[in-house]
């Protein structure tokens, strides 16, 4: 037992070099992950055998819940809803038509069987979640027309598709299911079952995180982890879609207000990187390098089929009717990564079934390690090459994650009918250094505040000072450069809308609490608070 936990704590130790390493050599850090998994493994230095399928997908699946929460939990609906519709084109439909042609061409060029070609198809028919939040984030490639938020919530929600697929396809090979009426039952099961599971299970977490009383702190972190973990199983119990449950709790608890948010972010930040370290590295790890070599010519062929038909078709198709122009349709293609969920069902495939006539594990582990590779290395260069990296993009972050990288943070003031400030002005106001008014609540309504805003009785300042982690506001970030025209003027030159308010300047490793006679400068980040 020791001897494991000090095996364990060795290799996640060696994940967090590695991935360290691979900011600087431009190598996505999970790839190093499963590679350091197979330098452990049975052909590695160390020799360790893992062959367990079972406990595998085990432990593939918990890795996965996580991994898809934290995708929604973090994903900004309201930058999102934009692409939402072409998004989850692309996650359903899109899915089904890759999945479909890469199919045909397995069958037709590759001789597959007929029913297992469609199956490796439907595994490798989504893009991987993990590869793609992981290279959007750690790049901060902030693209143009809300694409990076379009990549997001494609792949964060087309598992659930690729999963009904495999087990369809598995249900076709092992004459589980005989009839189109079984199979429409069962798309019906998962996403029906999936979408009220996942909208009682919302409804019930956002309740008790805003009138429960959680007795010691941090109980509520461990609360949503148990309600992802929730999401999952009783979805899955009942026949829907587990994967999708999980999602959709995810971007439901990430886009509401809740107390402590910016806690619950960095807890499941830190858990998600433990997850995807201890995924790829166990994926690794049950590889057999050896093999590699006898499928490696399949896993290219289906590579290409996916990367240079497949893919391309599904976007182009569903991509062309909102006129969204050719160059970011490319984007979109190139950024169909392959990974952990690919490989994690293909360990689902072994589990459930035993005849099939390929080695479809590591068929699928080297197309992923092939996409990871090329297509996570190549994406930022490529979203450079087509001008659709954007220094200028407005990002839409919650002001807690600026919060805590500054030594700003957020007070909030309840203004009694006694108070000094009732009646006046904020320009008559002398606040303390440093601090500014950020925004005022009052009743049912959210005030931007400007010089002759008036205090009223009764109403909830919020101050951008030293030192609070309640308040949960979303901002605007726009990055200065040396075309921008803000660039050298004064904060009261500018021709900023009513309901606009610059609260924070980045400027280096300093923060600038602005002020009227502020000037803007080149390489600053401007934060804008609106509503």
């Amino acid at each position: 037992m020791n001897s494991a936990i000090l095996l364990s704590s060795i290799i996640i130790i060696l994940c967090i070099i590695v991935s360290k390493i691979s900011v600087k050599v431009g190598v996505p850090s999970l790839l190093l992950f499963l590679v350091l998994g197979m330098v452990f493994g049975t052909d590695g230095i160390l020799k360790i055998e893992f062959d367990d399928y079972k406990v595998a997908e085990e432990l593939a699946t918990i890795t996965l819940i996580f991994i898809m929460f934290y995708g929604g939990f973090g994903t900004n609906w309201k930058a999102a809803k934009p692409v939402a519709n072409q998004a989850f084109l692309l996650s359903f439909v899109g899915t089904f038509i890759t999945s479909m042609i890469t199919g045909l061409l397995c069958h037709y060029i590759l001789k597959l069987n007929f029913f297992e070609s469609f199956l490796i198809g439907s595994v490798v028919g989504s893009t991987d979640a993990a590869s793609v939040f992981s290279i959007l984030r750690s790049r901060s490639l902030n693209l143009k027309d809300g694409l990076a938020s379009l990549l997001e919530l494609e792949s964060g929600s087309n598992d659930p598709m690729s999963y009904m697929l495999t087990v369809i396809f598995l249900g076709l090979i092992g004459k589980t299911l005989t009839s189109p009426l079984s199979i429409a039952y069962m798309v019906f099961a998962q996403i029906v079952f999936a979408l009220a599971v996942a909208a009682a299970v919302s409804f019930m977490a956002y309740n008790m995180l805003k009138r429960f009383t959680f007795p010691v702190n941090g109980l509520d972190t461990i609360f949503v982890l148990a309600v992802a973990l929730l999401s999952y199983s009783l979805s899955s119990f009942i026949g829907g879609n587990g994967y999708l449950t999980v999602y959709v709790v995810g971007i439901v608890l990430g886009n509401t207000k809740i107390k402590n948010k910016v806690t619950l972010v960095h807890f499941f930040d830190g858990i998600t990187g433990l997850m995807q370290m201890v995924l790829f590295f166990m994926l690794g790890l049950l590889s057999i390098p050896s093999r590699i070599l006898n499928v490696a010519p399949t896993s290219i062929y289906v590579a290409l089929f996916v990367t240079l038909a497949a893919r391309p078709i599904a976007v182009f198709s569903i991509l062309t009717p909102f006129k969204i122009s050719l160059k970011k349709q490319l984007l979109v293609m190139a950024a169909g990564l392959r990974g952990a969920a690919s490989i994690v069902f293909a360990i689902f495939v072994i589990v459930n079934d035993n005849s099939i006539s390929y080695d479809i594990f590591h068929v699928v582990f080297f197309l992923s390690i092939i996409s990871v590779l090329l297509q996570g290395t190549f994406l930022p260069i490529i979203a450079k090459k087509l001008d659709l990296v954007d220094s200028d993009e407005n990002v839409l972050k919650t002001f807690n994650d600026y919060v805590d990288d500054s030594d700003m943070e957020l007070i909030q003031v309840k203004i009694p009918s006694t108070h000094h400030w009732v009646g006046r002005p904020i320009m008559e106001i002398e606040l303390p250094e440093e601090s500014i008014i950020v925004t005022i609540e009052r009743g049912d309504s959210t005030i931007i505040p400007h010089g002759k805003t008036v205090i009223e009785q009764g109403d909830v300042v919020i101050l951008n000072a030293k030192k609070t982690k309640y308040y949960d506001i979303s901002l605007r970030e726009i990055h200065i450069n040396h075309r921008h025209p803000w660039k050298d003027k004064e904060l009261k030159d500018l021709n900023l809308p009513q309901n606009n308010l610059i609260v924070m300047i980045k400027r280096g490793e300093s923060t600038v609490i602005p002020r009227g006679n502020t000037v803007i400068k080149d390489k600053d980040i401007v934060l804008i608070r609106d509503i």
